[in-house]
């Protein structure tokens, strides 16, 4: 099934492709901003960013690839959730280590600095797609602080579970106000080398994360799959439906997508995202306020 269609996404795309006042963090590798099919309107640096300095090296290949998940023009390759979001793009990936080896990863301490930053600067949801080693207990505490400031200022987190096949969380994903992504194949079924575990479960939604097309930073195409390709549909579909919804709680709209109104889940895997469903139930909600 094609990925847009397997959550819900292709009839909401239809009906909006994005306000600029909803931004979008994007803690991922810097991005070739010069490809063809991103604009300068939708992706803007913060300060101490750039784009990228190697155009091959894994840090750039895959914040390239999220940002083309998000905000590629559409009409391409590339899902193009919402084109009419601004992504604020803040590099959390190193493209070389001390030794010159590509390694895309992130200690706690910078990836939580990146977490405020990004709430700082207006970002209503937050996009994870952090490789971390284990912190340790005083890393996790400034970590969960860092979700906590999220959480505080109303900004979504969505996280990547991972891609290591085990069961379990992580300092990140079970942070309660954290979305956890598990991905799914074509199949609609669980990837069986995604993570699973009681907070994904719990409070987590499924995305495509197989054979997803997006953008490359030599200016054409790459495939990627894993959780960190889930995660941006359901950043992406988070800022169709405050572009669509923009008086909506972030309670409100998290419940929607999470379906937290609904029996208490006891899986360590979690539903599909429904994006169309959730549109569904946020313009019941406010048609019912609108009466009142």
């Amino acid at each position: 099934m094609v990925p847009l269609d397997l959550v819900g996404l292709t009839p909401l795309m239809g009906l909006t492709s994005g306000e600029r006042e909803i931004v979008i963090g994007l803690l991922d590798g810097p991005v070739a901003t010069d490809h063809p099919a991103l604009t300068s309107e939708s992706i803007r640096q913060l300060p101490g960013g750039g784009p990228c300095s190697l155009l091959e090296s894994p840090a750039c290949r895959h914040g390239t690839f999220i940002a083309g998940v998000l905000v590629a023009r559409r009409g391409g390759a590339a899902p193009a959730i919402c084109p009419g979001c601004t992504v604020i793009a803040r590099p959390v990936f190193a493209e070389t280590t001390s030794d010159g080896q590509p390694l895309p990863s992130v200690t706690a301490p910078r990836l939580a600095a990146a977490i405020c930053e990004c709430v700082d600067a207006g970002a209503r949801v937050l996009n994870l797609s952090a490789g971390m080693s284990r912190p340790s207990t005083r890393q996790e505490r400034e970590l969960h602080m860092a979700l906590d400031h999220a959480a505080g200022h109303g900004a979504l987190v969505v996280v990547a579970a991972g891609n290591q096949g085990t069961l379990g969380s992580s300092a990140l994903t079970r942070h309660p106000w954290v979305i956890p992504v598990v991905g799914y194949g074509t199949d609609a079924q669980p990837m069986a080398r995604s993570n699973l575990g009681s907070s994904m479960g719990r409070r987590g939604l499924g995305a495509p994360g197989e054979n997803v097309t997006s953008l490359g930073p030599d200016g054409g195409l790459q495939t990627q799959d894993g959780t960190s390709v889930a995660a941006a549909f359901v950043t992406g579909a988070i800022a169709l439906l405050w572009s669509r919804f923009p008086k909506a709680g972030v309670l409100e709209l998290k419940t929607a997508l999470t379906g937290g109104h609904g029996p208490r889940r006891t899986s360590v895997v979690p539903p599909l995202l429904d994006a169309w469903g959730a549109h569904q139930t946020l313009s019941a909600t406010q048609s019912a306020r609108s009466t009142q």
